[in-house]
């Protein structure tokens, strides 16, 4: 199960960065809950022992002697729809759980942690399935419903290192008109389409949640060695008016763009300018205020010629 499906370029709703979080699991025995959605794959050191044995980056449950099965809740960042799932249980090979399977769960409000968990209305995303040690476990999710919470189940017990949910943002829309809204991002229904150039991390993070921590946290392209330039494709979280954009190359200091453009899409198919091309400073956060009131929805970030940036907002108002 080593091969990569294609939902893994859409971003992970459960991540840490995004304001994930593990919020029950019924044991963690040997390796706390919370590693399940760090950032990054999960590292190892042999013979690093601790009071609970070796130390594992993931999450580890111990020895089952009766019946039964243990289960991790987690609390997406962005709640929204699921399109497909990775169990990697990465540096776990005699005691991986031979099976998983994953709970879906769409609630209101904050619910306290023990009230999800003996709730009914948790649904089924992924069956029962083997996994195997060591490895990314990919699995498709067909389901267009808005999630708030996955819930994983390994049978009978054992590590895993990540849970990744990838999918899209689907916000409660309630909230989008009580505030200045960002039209690109994620968590209000923004999502990056397409991008000239990945290389070194996902064209994703421009738009997740919050301040970049450190250059990794950003979208950073290969060194242009042609004529051209890199760029990036966003779906809006709707149609509306651009009224301030804000390039931020926090971090970037000697690999940051010389300049930076923003185009728009109208819905009938016609792209105008938001944002001339404009030279940038490195590890700065931009802010430049749009003229026109033509509404888009869906934006494109030209960069020049290549480079790195944390992260791209589009502040205005849904048509």
């Amino acid at each position: 199960m080593t091969d990569t499906p294609d939902f893994t370029w859409l971003p992970d709703l459960a991540l840490r960065p995004l304001g994930g979080a593990v919020i029950w699991a019924n044991d963690e025995s040997f390796a706390e809950k919370e590693n399940l959605i760090n950032p990054g794959p999960a590292s190892y050191r042999r013979a690093s022992f601790g009071h609970k044995g070796q130390v594992y980056d993931g999450w580890e449950t111990r020895r089952r002697r009766e019946p039964g099965h243990d289960q991790a809740i987690v609390r997406l960042g962005v709640p929204g729809v699921i399109c497909g799932v990775v169990v990697d249980t990465a540096w776990f090979k005699g005691n991986y759980p031979p099976e998983v399977s994953i709970e879906a769960l769409a609630v209101d409000g904050y619910p306290p942690a023990e009230q999800l968990a003996s709730d009914g209305g948790w649904v089924t995303i992924v069956a029962r399935a083997k996994v195997v040690g060591d490895a990314d476990n990919p699995f498709v999710v067909s389901s267009e419903k808005r999630w708030t919470h996955v819930r994983l189940s390994i049978y009978p017990d054992g590590g895993v290192a990540r849970l990744r949910v990838h999918g899209e943002g689907r916000p409660d829309r309630r909230f989008l008109g009580a505030g200045p809204l960002d039209l690109a991002a994620l968590e209000n229904g923004g999502l990056v389409l397409d991008c000239s150039n990945r290389f070194y991390s996902s064209p994703q993070h421009v738009i997740f949640p919050g301040l970049a921590r450190v250059m990794g946290d950003g979208w950073e392209t290969a060194r242009r060695r042609d004529d051209g330039n890199d760029w990036v494709l966003i779906k809006l979280a709707g149609p509306g008016v651009v009224r301030l954009v804000e390039i931020d190359t926090s971090y970037f200091v000697g690999n940051s763009p010389g300049a930076a453009a923003v185009v728009g899409r109208q819905p009938t198919g016609e792209w105008i300018e938001l944002l001339p091309r404009t030279n940038l400073l490195p590890d700065t956060r931009h802010r430049f205020l749009v003229s026109t009131k033509d509404v888009v929805d869906q934006a494109r970030l030209e960069i020049y010629p290549d480079g790195g940036l944390s992260r791209l907002r589009l502040f205005g108002d849904l048509a």
